[in-house]
């Protein structure tokens, strides 16, 4: 490992500058290493949150169609030659459309339940479980396979539904033609992205195709400018935020959050 305190490393408790101080205070290596993972964080949410609304436009009412939610872990390894010494690695899992994929928060709760027996399984066994395998996966897309040395560092939620409906609604408005109007495609859709990180972060995105330049749809609860630590943040309590629905989808994601956490990162806790 090099001598940057990268997510990499595992020394994840340092926190943001609780507030506005003058003159500033200096931004450690850490903090911009944590600050660029996040905007990677975002910019594969919105990746994977566009590619997950275009597989299941295309398979939209058929016997293979995909539900409207999917989970990314993300994981890191060093790599020296890039900028921060790291390089960011994705698997998702997506599923098969059915009532109970329809569901988030109960999608979580299965997963966490799930997960947590994979884990009491394998050390029973004398094995540790890793959630991309080989025993238990619960990824089937993105990076299937980890360098040696990969250490997870979150876990997030891409979802069809917004605010312009359920995704079942909205994908079937999709095959109406309209009279005299442009008919929509996928590309012109709404998606949202949740994620939580090792060093606290949750951040949510709300990925709009049609934003006016500059309006980029994040939230997060520390800032992804490294230069802007110390100002103030009106997203700091971000998972408290929001409707009961929302709400429900941060707590039963925190809960599994907490599972890979407590498995995969025992052995790097100081």
């Amino acid at each position: 490992m090099t001598n940057v305190t990268t997510p990499a490393a595992g020394r994840h408790h340092s926190s943001d500058p609780p507030g506005p101080a003058w003159p500033p205070e200096p931004v450690s290596p850490q903090q911009r290493c944590w600050a660029d993972l996040r905007q990677q964080v975002v910019f594969r949410s919105k990746r994977l949150n566009v590619g997950h609304m275009i597989e299941a436009d295309q398979r939209f009412g058929q016997r293979d169609a995909l539900g409207p939610h999917g989970v990314a872990l993300f994981f890191v390894c060093d790599a020296p030659a890039e900028p921060h010494g790291y390089r960011l690695h994705t698997a998702y899992r997506l599923w098969l459309a059915s009532p109970e994929a329809d569901d988030l928060p109960g999608l979580l709760g299965d997963l966490t339940e799930v997960t947590a027996d994979n884990i009491a399984r394998g050390t029973a066994a004398g094995r540790r479980w890793h959630p991309l395998g080989p025993d238990g996966s619960m990824v089937n897309g993105g990076d299937l396979s980890l360098p040696a040395g990969a250490v997870y560092v979150g876990v997030g939620v891409s979802t069809l539904d917004s605010d312009q409906g359920r995704w079942q609604q909205v994908g079937r408005s999709l095959r109406d033609v309209p009279a005299g109007g442009r008919q929509r495609s996928a590309f012109d859709l709404k998606g949202q992205c949740y994620a939580l990180l090792t060093d606290g972060t949750a951040l949510h995105v709300d990925r709009d195709p049609h934003a006016r330049l500059g309006a980029d749809g994040v939230r997060c609860t520390r800032s992804l400018d490294p230069d802007r630590i110390s100002y103030h943040n009106p997203h700091e309590q971000l998972t408290e935020q929001g409707d009961h629905p929302t709400r429900q989808v941060w707590r039963q994601l925190a809960r599994l959050h907490r599972v890979l956490t407590a498995h995969l990162r025992a052995e790097r806790r100081p």
